[in-house]
């Protein structure tokens, strides 16, 4: 066990699992969206939420990938309301067929995790734009733009704080110089896949901290964070032989399981002890610190501006 990772002030750590930061809350009542929910931390936030009395809509970009997850969550908790909903965070005529889909339904919506996310090489989505930028960033911008009204609406009528909680990452760190490659986001000339997750994460931090101060600017009862889930142990390490040997021995100190993973999120979207905390970064299901261009108030308006150009031209 690693003795240096003790509890914070929350009284929650870097073990702490999701059902153990959630434990005794009761989330009856709620509506909540998880984005990239047919795997990973994404299900695993949709399962606990559902065991708290969530009412959770499964995103998910492969539906056959999502009925597993949730007939699997059914299966554990008979009682659990779920609905399963199909979601392209990389393509904005998705995001907006889902928005217009899950208006339509009439739910109302409380809490929005904005989870879903990839990592890849150099590609360009339908819209010609960045794959990193498109899915982890644009896509979720897209989609709590268009659902704010919903959740306004949600926490009028009912009285209750809203929550938005966007996964970021450490990764949010390691980006390109100046933050944002606002004039060469679709270029291939300098570019890193590395650097471009870490641009796409840096953006998820500073979407937060600019909607927090609008909805704050606004007086509306709905809070916007940003989150470190943490390094999960996933298959992805087993795939390389060099490395499977410092996983075994090293992995349960410096690599969290998909239920430790999940802690931050269900801790933002659900703990009482987050009320009306907005525009913060959590780490470990404590209060964290983001690096100094995600603390950006000029980068994050600009960031802001620059997202709804793209949009509407999408």
């Amino acid at each position: 066990m690693c003795l240096w990772r003790r509890k914070g002030p929350s009284g929650f750590s870097y073990y702490s699992t999701a059902e153990e930061v959630t434990e005794g809350i009761d989330g009856s009542g709620l509506t909540a969206i998880v984005t990239g929910s047919s795997s990973g931390i994404g299900a695993e936030t949709a399962r606990v939420l559902a065991l708290r009395g969530v009412h959770v809509v499964m995103c998910v970009r492969n539906m056959a990938a999502g009925r597993d997850v949730k007939e699997a969550i059914m299966k554990k908790i008979p009682t659990a309301k779920i609905d399963l909903m199909e979601l392209d965070l990389s393509s904005m005529a998705s995001v907006r067929k889902f928005v217009s889909d899950f208006i339509s339904s009439g739910l109302p919506l409380n809490i929005l995790i904005n989870n879903a996310g990839i990592g890849t090489g150099f590609m360009l989505s339908e819209d010609n734009i960045e794959i990193h930028f498109a899915t982890n960033h644009l896509g979720h911008f897209l989609l709590t733009n268009l659902l704010l009204n919903t959740m306004k609406k949600t926490s009028c009528e009912t009285k209750r704080e809203g929550r938005i909680i966007n996964v970021s990452s450490y990764g949010h760190q390691f980006t390109y110089l100046g933050g944002i490659r606002f004039d060469k986001i679709n270029n291939q000339e300098g570019y890193s896949g590395v650097r471009a997750y870490g641009q796409s994460k840096l953006a998820n931090i500073l979407h937060a901290n600019e909607l927090s101060r609008r909805l704050k600017e606004e007086g509306v009862e709905i809070t916007a964070n940003s989150l470190h889930p943490g390094t999960v142990v996933t298959n992805i390490y087993r795939s390389n032989r060099l490395v499977t040997g410092l996983v075994n021995v090293l992995g349960k100190c410096m690599l969290k399981t998909v239920e430790q993973g999940a802690a931050t999120t269900c801790y933002v979207a659900l703990h009482p002890q987050v009320k009306g905390i907005s525009g913060e970064y959590f780490v470990d299901s404590n209060l964290g610190k983001a690096s100094a261009l995600a603390t950006d108030v000029e980068l994050a308006r600009k960031l802001w501006d620059f997202s709804m150009n793209l949009v509407r031209c999408s």
